[in-house]
């Protein structure tokens, strides 16, 4: 296993075991946090607003990380496995669907019900941040090489989002659902396999990797700084951020029950230490932004959404280090 320091990377062997310190491992995450901040701050001071927040997720979502994927994985090794492609979407369709059912059963359990956020409530403790907080902590833990089977496994909770999770909060049909997996990114993504599995990465014209790699560095830190923008548009009415009974229900279920079912599936389903480190990882990670979105657009609970993301992330910069050091203690990745 490798670990990135301030001196570059090193190898399990040399540091010890003391390396899987909750500080180390807090040092790793709060960078990705601090980033996240200052996406708040530059909203807040109104340096990107309007039309040019929207124009700047524009450019993340369409251009920006759909390079980023390709680059990831168009030659990644790892990919070039049958089990690295079959078996992490169907991880993450399965494991997003457990969410979101569970969740369903907590939110009645704490008396939601359809108009008051119950359906929302599902949908968000059921999706993991699975994007931009994740592929900056496995590349600080095994190296950049490491995103590639999480990519991968994002389709699969893509696909569970856009079915399952948008029929639980607004009933439109599969076939409305499925038309959403339609994007840049799985175009890149699909793209990028066949490069990798046909040998035609090293085949491509110096220029247009160049530009792709150019694009994709942005992807990620754009990526959070647009994060915060979008958290700060929600900061002005601070008295309808928190409430007790979903914030505290969402972060019991999504950052204590969960990541145990992550973690024991992790430790003994028969997949490569490729996706164990993924699972190990998405056990971690609090709820993700697009599930505001996605309350928003299909006529969900914004406020729950927005509730429940701000409590399990602040949160989350404490529990993300301690899931992190108990799974590789115990999974062994």
């Amino acid at each position: 296993m490798c670990w990135r320091l301030a001196g570059g990377w090193a190898d399990e062997s040399d540091l010890g075991f003391s390396m899987m310190s909750y500080w180390q491992l807090l040092m790793l995450v709060l960078p990705v946090f601090a980033v996240i901040a200052i996406g708040v701050v530059v909203r807040r001071v109104h340096w990107v607003e309007g039309e040019a927040e929207t124009s700047l997720m524009r450019l993340v979502v369409n251009v920006c990380s759909p390079c980023f994927v390709f680059e990831s994985v168009a030659s990644n090794e790892a990919l070039r496995v049958p089990e690295n492609l079959l078996l992490p979407p169907l991880v993450g369709f399965v494991m997003t669907v457990v969410g979101i059912r569970a969740g369903l059963l907590v939110a009645q359990w704490i008396g939601l019900q359809v108009g008051t956020g119950m359906r929302t409530f599902a949908l968000a403790v059921g999706v993991t941040n699975y994007g931009y907080l994740p592929l900056p902590i496995m590349a600080g833990l095994w190296g950049p090489e490491s995103r590639g089977v999480l990519l991968v496994h994002n389709v699969g909770v893509e696909i569970a989002i856009w079915t399952v999770g948008v029929l639980v909060l607004s009933g439109l049909s599969f076939r409305e659902g499925w038309r959403k997996l339609v994007s840049p990114m799985l175009l890149a993504l699909a793209l990028a396999v066949a490069c990798n599995l046909g040998g035609v990465t090293p085949w491509l014209p110096p220029l247009l990797m160049d530009t792709i790699h150019t694009l994709a560095v942005c992807a990620i830190p754009l990526g959070l700084i647009m994060t915060g923008v979008n958290l700060a548009n929600y900061l002005n009415t601070p008295g309808g951020l928190f409430d007790a009974k979903v914030t505290g229900a969402a972060i019991a279920l999504r950052l204590g029950v969960l990541p145990v079912v992550m973690l024991v599936a992790a430790k003994y389903l028969p997949c490569s230490i490729e996706l164990k480190r993924v699972m190990l990882v998405q056990a971690a990670m609090p709820v993700a932004l697009v599930s505001i979105i996605i309350a928003r657009i299909y006529g969900g609970h914004p406020r729950t959404a927005v509730q429940i993301v701000l409590g399990t992330t602040a949160l989350g910069v404490f529990v993300i280090p301690l899931w992190l050091r108990a799974g590789l203690a115990w999974i062994g990745v």
